[in-house]
């Protein structure tokens, strides 16, 4: 896997210390539907598969150590990897000040979050999707992060794009009667009592009330670009990606 071809970097303003980014799908060793690089244990894929991805992973982006693999339940819980570790810990964000540690968060769709404070000293990264995103999970990512919002980095990773992620009406009350101004993210779709979404404009809504104002990212769309996994344009049948976040070695 060439690191430069494969991973779509952050373009976020961070120190030079912080690296993010997400895995496209090729370079793995997983047979289809899940070819080629899934890093999900979780979508029925073959296990030697899988744990060589993420070895494959680890090597060639250098990494500091494994990471941090969550099980993501679409919910708002964030813990601190400083305080608590292991395998699979039910989670749907995680923060960490400590320079071994590389954040991860699986998605084939959902909306990816990493965060870096200033000094480039702590770092955050949450799985959005819409449950998750009208609930309040970044939020409570901000909260977990040291430091006032204002003086954090966001970037948005690849998601499903503002043109093809349609809804019912149920999601976008979930955002619409809590904050009516969301509704700017909403439009009517072509099927009756649906709308289509723009995941990224609601997240880039939440972190600016929340006092996040560096934001970057939210360019992608899963769907259209085949060298993504897509949940739904694979009907449930694919792997997924890595947004990772983590320390390198500062000179």
């Amino acid at each position: 896997m060439n690191p430069v071809s494969d991973i779509v970097w952050a373009d976020w303003p961070a120190l030079a210390g912080v690296r993010a980014g997400t895995t496209r799908r090729t370079g793995g060793v997983s047979a289809a539907p899940f070819a080629s690089l899934n890093l999900g244990d979780h979508v029925g894929d073959a296990p030697d598969a899988v744990a060589l991805n993420r070895a494959r992973l680890v090597d060639t982006l250098a990494l500091p150590s494994a990471p941090a693999w969550l099980s993501q339940i679409h919910g708002t819980r964030v813990i601190d990897l400083d305080q608590e570790t292991g395998e699979g810990i039910e989670a749907d964000a995680a923060v960490t000040r400590d320079p071994t540690r590389v954040l991860a968060i699986l998605t084939a769709d959902c909306l990816p979050v990493v965060f870096c404070n200033a000094e480039g000293t702590a770092l955050g990264a949450a799985h959005a999707g819409w449950r998750g995103l009208a609930a309040g999970v970044l939020e409570a990512t901000i909260e977990a992060m040291p430091g006032p919002p204002r003086e954090l980095m966001a970037w948005l990773g690849p998601a499903i794009g503002p043109t093809r992620f349609e809804v019912g009406a149920d999601v976008r009350a979930a955002f619409v009667d809590h904050h009516s101004d969301d509704h700017a993210a909403f439009r009517e779709a072509r099927r009756p009592g649906k709308f289509v979404a723009d995941i990224y404009a609601l997240a880039r809504a939440r972190l600016r009330r929340a006092g996040v104002i560096n934001v970057t990212g939210g360019e992608h769309c899963t769907i259209s670009d085949r060298c993504f996994f897509s949940h739904r344009r694979d009907k449930g049948q694919t792997g997924r990606m890595a947004t990772l976040v983590w320390q390198v070695e500062r000179f």
